[in-house]
């Protein structure tokens, strides 16, 4: 009651409006970090649990009290969905205190912009990139717009810790607040952190504020889970079954199919009708084509389309469609999506998430999860495990249901320890001091090289950055004319840097493909790369098309819709999987536990993985060998360890041990061609692993690894010394290496 008789008038108005009994824990102890001390917040809780309203409450109530004379707040979405829905929350909630809420990104217009900029105050919404065009574009009016900030909440803080883009965004933030001559606060909210004290710590660098951290007791959240196997082809295991907390067994027959049909496709089919729910895939790719297949179905059995589609290559009115009719508690369909519908936004009243494979991250799991759940109900998440009938003579490593482990691991961990990944904060970001350099140089015109360093170099993500590595950098930007030299010895945006920075593309800092734009006569369907010649069929927005024309110089597709299925392709996104999740597969294969919540061709499924993985010694040995000189290394290592163990035996153990043929399925297995036999391969590993080496020896002769964005400007030097210090998880493998010394000593 305290809490709740601190707030403005229209705070409890709102509050009295929507029947809310009580406040939640997180909204009390955001309150009363925010209106008792002056220090940064991070609020991490489960989704749905309100931590916008935790927020934004007391930020809007002093507001109300002390009105800002410039923008107040500012919010930083990873997504537009999210900035459009949170947009959407907000100005009802401050419509009757005359609180202006603006939001900003490439989807909103110009005249709206110009408000804002001709009367600034309230709050803001805005991406990353949308904060990085306003500081290069509007880098005059900085100060006039934010000289009151006095916070910075940051959305789905999470997402934007793991790589370049949750530097930009502290880059910007210490930008911004130093043009503007403020120090807001900083107001951190997740739903899955895995180390909030480190990501704190992160998120209060350059504040001199340290970060509370509320703990707030989430017990009782209550899910239902399943997780389904099915062959893609071949005879199934057992009939298919679902379940409600393992209790609630439901009929999933399919018999209504098209020829060459996916059961694992069919099998959700089934289980939407009627429903309003997700369906959760890992790429772009997939996203197509299951849509493509869950409509085949529809028409197959005369119903009536009711699978929506939405991911990130689609154009803003196909996404834009898809999340209102989500939203409408009256529509019951399905949408197929990315991580696009991963984050935050609220659509509605969603029964139930289906995710067709394992995610890469426990953090994915949970948020996926947590689209689901809202108003009262239980999350509820259905796996769908797909896999190719093994062949009979397959080798041992092809028998393992990869992704089937992997999503039982992905559950256990947080079920048994509420693990989630830690934040990625130990990297090397030349690629992102590259594009802070340029948007500095671009916004702020000539500056000395000492004051250009000192600008850059105090900027708290790039403290790891020695002074000598950014002459390094600066030398080569010269030379290759993206920066110049002015007479009085000053630094400028050189022509070839012109057309990098003046390209709408320099805002992101992620690494986009070559798109073109994909039109069937005036409307917009989406984006691919790579087009088909002409008279080829591509699949975007849920559809087949036939590519009729292409206009390379404008990078435009024309197309017609037509019948059929073909596959879809917008460029690769590979995963991140820890050496966590690795560890409790290998624990997965090991222990004998029948998990509840897997379902009967599951259980069937990981009983003969169970049964092979012990027979063939992969638990207890490391080392398999398949037949005659064939041999499989399976480290259980993550995928930045697994990196460096597959260097590590092909730079410094090839030649000893005569290996060829090197093949991985990255982070599962190594499989190749060994003329040794099992006690030299060891005795060699751990010969080598004792030596002394840099781990610029881990990168192959020749090799740029060029993963970043800008890595292609950056020098070869730093990216190389980027990748080995910044990218290989040298230490894990060494670590890995000598536990099995002491294990397997001969």
């Amino acid at each position: 009651m305290d809490v709740f008789e601190r707030y403005a008038p229209f705070i409890k108005d709102f509050i009295y409006r929507n029947d809310w009994q009580n406040l939640r824990a997180i909204q009390v102890a955001a309150a009363e970090a925010i209106f008792e001390t002056d220090e940064n917040l991070l609020l991490s809780a489960s989704t749905a649990s309100g931590k916008t309203e935790a927020a934004f409450f007391p930020i809007l109530t002093q507001f109300f009290e002390d009105p800002p004379k410039s923008v107040g707040a500012i919010y930083i979405g990873p997504l537009k969905a999210l900035i459009n829905d949170q947009f959407s929350r907000l100005n009802e909630l401050c419509a009757e205190a005359d609180i202006p809420v603006w939001h900003w990104h490439g989807d909103v217009s110009a005249s709206h912009k110009a408000k804002l900029l001709k009367n600034p105050s309230g709050i803001l919404q805005i991406t990353p990139e949308s904060l990085e065009a306003l500081l290069l574009h509007k880098h005059a009016a900085i100060a006039k717009l934010f000289c009151d900030l006095r916070y910075i909440v940051i959305d789905e803080v999470h997402s934007l810790m793991r790589g370049d883009r949750g530097g930009q965004t502290m880059c910007l933030v210490e930008r911004l607040s130093s043009i503007a001559g403020v120090n807001p606060r900083r107001v951190g909210l997740s739903a899955t952190l895995g180390s909030p004290e480190d990501t704190g710590a992160f998120l209060s660098l350059g504040t001199g504020r340290r970060t509370l951290i509320p703990k707030i007791d989430s017990a009782g959240a209550k899910w239902r889970l399943s997780v389904e196997h099915f062959y893609i082809s071949g005879p199934q295991a057992s009939e298919d079954k679902s379940v409600e907390n393992a209790l609630e067994v439901l009929d999933s027959s399919t018999d209504n199919a098209p020829d060459s049909a996916d059961p694992g496709i069919g099998y959700i089919y089934e289980h939407t009708r009627g429903k309003k729910c997700l369906v959760f895939v890992n790429s772009r790719e997939e996203c197509e084509t299951v849509t493509t297949t869950l409509r085949r179905y529809c028409e197959f059995n005369g119903d009536s389309d009711r699978f929506l589609i939405h991911h990130g290559n689609l154009s803003a009115s196909y996404r834009e469609t898809a999340e209102e009719v989500m939203k409408d508690d009256e529509e019951y369909k399905t949408t197929v999506t990315t991580a696009t519908l991963e984050l935050g936004i609220d659509i509605g009243k969603l029964e139930r998430a289906f995710q067709i494979d394992a995610p890469a991250t426990v953090s994915s799991f949970l948020q996926r999860m947590g689209r689901t759940g809202r108003r009262g109900n239980p999350s509820e998440m259905w796996f769908v495990i797909r896999e190719e009938q093994p062949e009979a003579r397959a080798l041992l490593p092809a028998t393992v249901p990869w992704k089937l482990i992997q999503a039982i691991a992905l559950v256990q961990l947080y079920v048994e320890e509420k693990w989630v990944e830690p934040q990625m904060l130990s990297r090397l970001p030349y690629s992102l001091l590259y594009h802070q350099t340029m948007s500095t140089l671009a916004s702020c015109g000539e500056l000395t090289p000492k004051a250009l360093a000192s600008k850059i170099l105090s900027l708290a993500v790039f403290r790891n950055i020695s002074a000598e590595d950014y002459k390094i950098l600066l030398r080569h930007l010269i030379d290759i004319d993206h920066i110049q030299r002015t007479e009085e010895g000053g630094l400028i945006i050189g022509l070839s840097g012109e057309r990098i920075v003046n390209s709408f593309k320099f805002y992101a800092v992620f690494v986009e493909s070559e798109e073109y734009t994909v039109r069937c006569g005036s409307e917009e369907l989406g984006t691919i790369v790579k087009p088909p010649p002409v008279g080829e069929k591509i699949a975007i927005a849920g559809h087949v098309w036939i590519v009729e024309e292409i206009d390379h110089k404008r990078r435009l597709i024309y197309c017609e819709q037509v019948k059929g299925i073909v596959p879809a392709f917008f460029g690769l996104c590979p995963g991140d999987i820890n050496t966590r999740i690795l560890e409790r597969m290998k624990n997965v294969l090991e222990e004998d536990v029948q998990y509840r919540y897997l379902m009967k061709n599951a259980v069937a499924r990981l009983d003969n993985a169970r049964f092979s993985a012990k027979n063939s010694q992969i638990l207890s040995e490391p080392l398999v060998c398949l037949g005659g000189d064939m041999w499989c290394l399976f480290p259980w290592l993550g995928t930045y360890a697994f990196f460096a163990i597959e260097r590590f035996l092909k730079l410094k153990c090839k030649d000893i041990l005569g290996i060829s043929g090197l093949d991985s399925c990255r982070p599962y297995y190594l499989q190749f061609k060994m003329k040794a036999g099992r006690e030299e391969f060891f005795r060699c590993v751990f010969d080598q692993i004792k030596k002394p080496f840099d781990p610029m020896e881990l990168v192959y002769p020749g090799e740029v690894p060029v993963f970043d964005k800008y890595d292609e400007y950056v020098p070869a030097e730093l990216i190389k010394k980027g990748f080995a210090y910044g990218v290989l998880d040298v230490e894990s493998m060494k670590n890995r290496i000598l536990g099995w010394e002491k294990e397997f000593m001969m």
